[in-house]
């Protein structure tokens, strides 16, 4: 009796959560990255602009000239550092490869941040898993990024070694999708 009484709680709880996610995804449909709503109608640059924990890259993105890169019809996966990521930098760095004489190292830093074709969070990590935890992707500059499963969490690795944690996965656009990471990735 308590057996039966404790499977019809469980169901009745899980029954309940599954009621509040539905309401939860129908109010909103779209993922929210910095305080705006993603639109998977929208291209990676229109969405973007649009994210308060992007502005950097963004304004990385202007300064490099990948605003038509970036809104052309792709596809492309794109591993978007959040701005706290570009602050992680040594001071003045960001500042340094704004400027335009410095243009070439800045796009090369940005394009080690995208794979051509769409990857999704999930493809990802099921290739990592069937590769030992590991899976290597070319970025659209020829370095190479390493996605990794580490404790459940998907983790995209730069020719130096350094990690970034991926906070938002799947973020759906019209030419691609994004990924958010909590650092930048830096190419050799």
């Amino acid at each position: 009796m308590l057996n039966n009484t404790l499977r019809l709680s469980a169901a009745l709880a899980i029954a309940a959560s599954l009621a509040v996610s539905s309401v939860v995804l129908a109010a909103h449909p779209n993922p929210v990255v910095g305080g705006a709503e993603m639109f998977e109608s929208k291209n990676i640059v229109e969405n973007a602009v649009n994210s308060k924990d992007h502005t950097t890259l963004v304004a990385a993105v202007k300064a490099a000239g990948l605003v038509e890169t970036l809104m052309s019809p792709g596809p492309f996966t794109v591993f978007a550092p959040v701005n706290s990521g570009f602050d992680k930098l040594p001071k003045g760095t960001v500042e340094t490869l704004l400027k335009p004489e410095n243009k070439g190292q800045l796009t090369k830093i940005l394009t080690a941040h995208v794979v051509a074709g769409k990857l999704s969070g999930e493809m990802l990590m099921k290739k990592a898993m069937a590769n030992g935890g590991r899976y290597n992707m070319q970025t659209v500059s020829g370095d190479a990024l390493t996605a990794q499963v580490k404790g459940g969490n998907l983790y995209i690795i730069d020719e130096s070694g350094g990690a970034a944690k991926v906070t938002i996965a799947d973020v759906n656009q019209s030419n691609g999708v994004i990924h958010v990471i909590n650092n930048v990735l830096l190419p050799r």
